[in-house]
C-alpha cells in the first residue's frame, strides 16, 4: 500500500473496507477527507481518483504509488466538480469531525456530484463501541456516562468527535438510500496484547472473525466503527 507503513490496526481496517467496497475498475472516484492518501492510492491503481484533504500536514508524506489528483480544500472544493461526475464518493471518518451545520451542505454536494446509482461509502464512529472502550479498556467511567447522555467524544489527532447515527445520513440527504451496513473493528480494539497483533497468523484469524460478524446486527451494535454504503436514487 505504499513505501511507508500504516499501523497494523489501520492496515487491517482498510483491508476490510476495501473488501466491502469490492473491486472497482475504470471508474471516477472522489476521496473526500483523504488524509495520508492510503485509500486514494489503493483505488488509483485502476481508477481515476480525485482526493480532497484540508490539512497540508496530512499531505506531507502521502501515499502516491499510483497517479491521482490531490486537491487541498474542503466543501468549497466540491463546488468545483461537475454535476454527476463521480461513480463513487469515499468519506471515511470525516463527518464526525465537521461542525453539524456543515453536514447538510456536504451531503448535498455529494448527491449532486454522484451519478445516478452512484455509491457513497461512509465510515463513522459508533457511540456504543466508544462507550465499550471507555469502560472496558480505559476505565474512564465519567466519559462513558457523558457519551451515554449524548455527549461528544475526542480524538487526540483530530479533535472533537460529534457522533451521529446511520439514519441521520438519510435526513441530511434524502436523495440517498442505504444499501449495506458493516461493523468494523468489533473485536480488534478489545485486544490489548501489542505483541500478538504483529503476528500474521493472529491477524488472519482476527480478520476471518471480523468478516463473519460484520453484517450481523447484534455485533454491529458494539463495533467501534460502521461502514455504510449508500446509493443515489
Amino acid at each position: 500500500m505504499g513505501k511507508k507503513e500504516l499501523p497494523v490496526w489501520d492496515l487491517l481496517a482498510k483491508q476490510l473496507i476495501f473488501e466491502q467496497i469490492g473491486s472497482l475498475r475504470g471508474l471516477d472516484i472522489l476521496d473526500f477527507g483523504s488524509g495520508d492518501g492510503a485509500t486514494a492510492n489503493h483505488f488509483a491503481r485502476e481508477n481515476h481518483v480525485i482526493a480532497v484533504e484540508p490539512s497540508q500536514e496530512m499531505l506531507k508524506d502521502r501515499f502516491a504509488d499510483f497517479p491521482y489528483t490531490q486537491r487541498v480544500g474542503s466543501e468549497e472544493t466540491l463546488k468545483l466538480l461537475p454535476d454527476e461526475s463521480m461513480d463513487w464518493i469515499l468519506c471515511h471518518n470525516v463527518l464526525e469531525y465537521v461542525e453539524p451545520e456543515r453536514r447538510v451542505p456536504i451531503l448535498s454536494e455529494f448527491s449532486r456530484i454522484l451519478r445516478p446509482r452512484g455509491t457513497l461509502s461512509v465510515v463513522k464512529h459508533n457511540r456504543a463501541g466508544r462507550v465499550m472502550q471507555m469502560v472496558v479498556l480505559l476505565n474512564k467511567f465519567s466519559h462513558a456516562q457523558q457519551l451515554l447522555q449524548g455527549g461528544d467524544g475526542n480524538a487526540a489527532q483530530f479533535g472533537t468527535i460529534r457522533y451521529y447515527e446511520t439514519q441521520d445520513l438519510l435526513k441530511w440527504c434524502p436523495g440517498l438510500k442505504i444499501g449495506k451496513v458493516f461493523g468494523l473493528r468489533t473485536f480488534w480494539d478489545l485486544q490489548q496484547n501489542q505483541e500478538i497483533q504483529r503476528d500474521a497468523h493472529w491477524q488472519e484469524q482476527m480478520l476471518t472473525v471480523e468478516r463473519e460478524v460484520s453484517e450481523r446486527a447484534e455485533y454491529q451494535g458494539v463495533a467501534f466503527f460502521h461502514h455504510i454504503l449508500l446509493q443515489k436514487q
